[in-house]
């Protein structure tokens, strides 16, 4: 599980999750809102997950694979 703590004044904050594997650009992998919005991109579906609290959006990744491997990012918006 990969943690994310966060701080926000906004009333209706989204939290997104993004991958950048080595020599590649940042890729979407999902979006939890505060009141219940869920997106993930079709490719994380099946193994990437996360539920965000009032001050944290964790992401847990299902049976983990070497291709796995990559630098993980979480976003606060609005900023």
């Amino acid at each position: 599980m990969l943690n994310c703590t966060y701080t926000t004044t906004s009333a209706q904050p989204s939290l997104l999750w993004y991958i950048q594997r080595a020599n590649d650009l940042p890729r979407y992998i999902l979006r939890r809102d505060k009141y219940g919005g869920v997106d993930n991109d079709a490719q994380f579906q099946e193994r990437f997950h996360s539920n965000l609290s009032s001050d944290s959006v964790p992401l847990t990744i299902q049976d983990v694979r070497v291709s796995d491997s990559a630098v993980y990012y979480c976003a606060l918006r609005p900023t």
